[in-house]
């Protein structure tokens, strides 16, 4: 590269983060030791959360299994070009565990194997138990290969977090007082509802309170894999990474790859930081609802000819009403990527059909909000399943390999 991304100030105040927190090494060996079940679910007991559990297991005795299937329908993987099976929304515990209770209750659904969620990172959430919780059910018990957790930065949280912040990295970050102890980062794009698209606005050195939020939710309940909003939030995440093996990204639609000029960039980025051992904190791109099956062809045939470790792209078969065309349908697209004997991760922002809480604003609610509507949002993400299942099975059936859950194989 002609410049350097980041500063020597930059990186003082990235290491000085990560020291605070124990180290590349320290922070590393926290998330693995809190990723047993074991210490998940008697630690979720302690908050409350030992019954939602208990109900979990329970309802996914009687998941579906892919064998199952494979068997009924003589189906025969004879093509190069493998699906990955990805639904957003898991909105909290109450709202996942009410997903799981209907999809036990049907019967013939094969979970996908990466889940996506949209929940700020309030006190609660993160400390309370919750979040823990629903990693729990879907890491542990469904068998998830990914989960993702997002941190908004406009979050509200405790004062001394910003103040902690401060004094370890010498920066400043604008903000208001909330009452009650609390204060938000001062974001100028916030006029509206969705101004701010979810957090992408990180101006100044606010990669850092990202990374700082991100810390600490994987501290405390061993999560390992994060929504990423932003350039500069990329740029953060790959040199803070480096020193921790098991903390990684997924690049998110709203700065999205639309073309394969923007895939070349990230490519950059990437490629300047990579670990020792070669691999990358990045570990999957969403690509732009703009893109066609040929531009996404285009991008993984540079991705494997560039040299960089597997890195994964994703794209959305259908979205929320909100987030674009009400009538987008990808589907006979990724037919054309998965034929062309390109692996390809499908995601479900929606089923294709309108549903209250089928909209961004589930991803903006209160805890209190969140866990009073589960019911709904639990309605909406299960539709969510049924779609991605049905679209998964017709991948089978055209001979691609799809990837489910653990909870989906027998084996």
């Amino acid at each position: 590269m002609h410049f350097d991304l980041l500063s020597p100030k930059d990186l003082k105040a990235l290491d000085a983060l990560r020291n605070s927190y124990g180290g590349g090494k320290g922070i590393s060996a926290q998330i693995e030791t809190l990723r047993n079940y074991e210490n998940r679910k008697k630690s979720a007991a302690a908050k409350g959360w030992g019954e939602t559990l208990d109900k979990a297991e329970a309802y996914v005795k009687r998941f579906a299994k892919v064998e199952d299937f494979v068997e009924k329908n003589g189906i025969r993987w004879t093509k190069e070009g493998v699906c990955t099976a990805q639904v957003s929304g898991f909105q909290g515990a109450h709202v996942t565990l009410d997903c799981l209770r209907r999809v036990s209750e049907r019967g013939d659904v094969l979970f996908p194997t990466e889940m996506i969620s949209v929940v700020p990172m309030t006190e609660n959430y993160v400390y309370g138990g919750d979040l823990l919780a629903t990693l729990a059910m879907a890491e542990n018990i469904l068998g998830a290969s990914k989960f993702c957790s997002t941190n908004l930065i406009g979050t509200p949280l405790p004062e001394e977090r910003f103040s902690r912040l401060e004094k370890i990295t010498g920066e400043k970050f604008e903000r208001a007082a909330l009452g009650n102890g609390l204060s938000q980062m001062s974001l100028k794009n916030m006029g509206t509802a969705f101004g701010n698209l979810g957090g992408v606005e990180v101006g100044n050195n606010n990669h850092l309170a990202y990374l700082d939020g991100i810390t600490r939710a994987a501290l405390e309940t061993g999560a390992s894999f994060f929504l990423n909003p932003s350039w500069s939030t990329i740029v953060a995440v790959c040199s803070y990474a480096r020193e921790i093996p098991n903390l990684s990204f997924k690049i998110s639609m709203l700065l999205s790859t639309q073309n394969a000029i923007q895939l070349r960039m990230l490519m950059n980025i990437i490629k300047e930081y990579l670990r020792d051992d070669g691999t990358s904190p990045i570990y999957e791109i969403n690509i732009g609802n703009a893109a066609s099956a040929e531009t996404v062809i285009q991008c993984v045939r540079e991705l494997q000819e560039s040299g960089l470790p597997p890195i994964y792209l994703a794209a959305h078969l259908r979205i929320n009403p909100d987030l674009g065309r009400a009538d987008f349908n990808w589907t006979e697209s990724a037919f054309k990527v998965l034929d062309a004997g390109c692996d390809l991760t499908i995601k479900y922002e929606s089923d294709g059909e309108s549903r209250p809480y089928d909209t961004m604003e589930a991803y903006f609610l209160s805890d209190e909000d969140r866990n009073a509507k589960a019911e709904l949002i639990g309605d909406v993400i299960y539709h969510k399943c049924l779609r991605c299942d049905l679209d998964a099975k017709e991948i089978m059936r055209r001979g691609h390999k799809a990837k489910f859950a653990r909870i989906s194989s027998r084996g």
